[in-house]
C-alpha cells in the first residue's frame, strides 16, 4: 500500500524533466538518455539524496541530479576497487573532464563519451557553475586514497567541507543564490552530513580494511583499530560513536539556525534524512554495529514530502 502510494506521488509530483527555464540541445538516441541516467545514478547509490532531490522545484531538479550524479561517480570509486593505482586512475579520469570542460571555446563532441560527462559540461555550460566546488570533488577523494584515514574530527569536518559542502555549494549557484547566510548554513549542513556518512559507511569501511573513525578519539577511549575492523562492540566504541555523533549533530543544528532565503529549504531538505539517522543511533545507544542502523527507513519519503510542504528543511 505504501509503496503504491509513493509510486503515485514520484509519478504525478515528481517526473524527472529537462531544463524548462534554459533549454539544452540533447541528442536521445535510446530510451534511457543521459539525464535519466544520472538520476538512475543517484537512485542506487544515493537514495536519500535522490528521494529530496525529486522533491525540488523542476529548474533545479534536473541540474541537481546531475551533480548528485557526479558525486556519486567520484564517491563510490574507492569500493569499486582496492588498487588504489586504479582508483586514482579513475578519479584522474574525472579531473581531465572537468578540465576539458572549462576549456575555452570547447563543445559537447569533445567531451569523454560518458553520460555523466556529457550532462555535467550541458550544466556547467548553461549556468557558469564554479569550477573549484567540482574540483573539491575530486580531490577530497584523492586525499583519502593517500592519506587512509582521518586524525581527527577536523580531518573528517575538512573533507565533509570539500566532499559534501561543495555539492551545496553548487547547487545555490544553480538555482542562482548568492548569500552568505546560505553558504554558512551549506557548510554546516555538508559537515553533519559527512560525519553521518562516516558512520554509516563503517561496514564498508570494515570490508576494505580502513578504519574511518577519527584516530585521536579511538585514542582518547583506548579503542583500537583492530577491534573496530572486527566489529567489536563496547562500552568504549559507544562513546568513541557517541563523541563523533555529537558533533554531526551540532553542525546539524547550527545549520539550522541560521536564517536563509526560504528558496534554499528546499536544497537543505536531505537534513532531515541526516536527523533521523542520528536519533535512531541514539535509539540503539550508539552501538554502531546494530542491523537496524542497516536497514532503509520506509517512512522517510513521506516524511521529506511533509517537509517539503511545509517548506522546511
Amino acid at each position: 500500500m505504501q509503496h503504491n502510494i509513493l509510486k503515485y506521488y514520484v509519478i504525478r509530483f515528481f517526473k524527472p524533466s529537462n531544463f524548462p527555464k534554459r533549454k539544452l540541445s540533447q541528442d536521445l538516441t535510446s530510451k534511457q538518455d543521459s539525464l535519466s541516467y544520472c538520476a538512475n545514478i543517484v537512485r542506487q547509490h544515493d537514495y536519500e539524496n535522490y528521494l529530496a532531490t525529486l522533491l525540488m522545484t523542476k529548474s533545479l531538479r534536473s541540474p541537481t541530479l546531475v551533480i548528485r550524479a557526479l558525486n556519486a561517480e567520484v564517491a563510490r570509486i574507492q569500493d569499486q576497487t582496492r588498487d588504489p593505482q586504479i582508483a586514482d586512475m579513475r578519479l584522474q579520469f574525472w579531473q581531465d573532464t572537468i578540465n576539458q570542460i572549462f576549456k575555452k571555446s570547447q563543445d559537447l563532441s569533445n567531451i569523454p563519451a560518458n553520460p555523466v560527462a556529457q550532462e555535467l559540461f550541458k550544466v556547467c555550460s548553461c549556468y557558469k557553475l564554479p569550477r573549484r566546488y567540482l574540483e573539491r570533488l575530486v580531490q577530497s577523494r584523492k586525499s583519502i586514497l593517500k592519506t587512509k584515514y582521518f586524525q581527527s574530527m577536523e580531518d573528517i569536518e575538512n573533507h565533509s567541507e570539500h566532499a559534501v559542502s561543495s555539492v551545496y555549494y553548487l547547487v545555490l549557484s544553480i538555482a542562482e543564490i548568492s548569500n552568505v547566510h546560505a553558504d554558512h548554513a551549506s557548510s554546516h549542513l555538508g559537515k553533519a552530513q559527512g560525519i553521518v556518512n562516516i558512520l554509516r559507511s563503517i561496514h564498508v569501511s570494515n570490508y576494505l580494511k580502513l578504519v574511518s573513525l577519527p584516530m585521536d578519539v579511538l585514542m582518547k577511549y583506548s579503542v583500537s583499530q583492530e577491534s573496530v575492523l572486527r566489529g567489536i562492540d563496547s562500552d568504549s566504541i559507544r562513546n568513541v560513536v557517541f563523541e563523533v555523533a555529537s558533533r554531526a549533530n551540532s553542525h546539524l543544528q547550527k545549520a539550522r539556525s541560521i536564517e536563509v532565503p526560504k528558496e534554499t529549504h528546499q536544497i537543505f531538505l536531505p537534513a532531515v534524512a541526516i536527523e533521523k539517522y542520528l536519533k535512531k543511533l541514539e535509539k540503539a545507544n550508539f552501538n554502531i554495529y546494530d542491523v537496524s542502523l542497516q536497514r532503509g527507513n520506509p517512512t522517510l519519503p513521506f516524511h521529506l514530502y511533509y517537509i517539503r510542504l511545509l517548506n522546511k528543511y
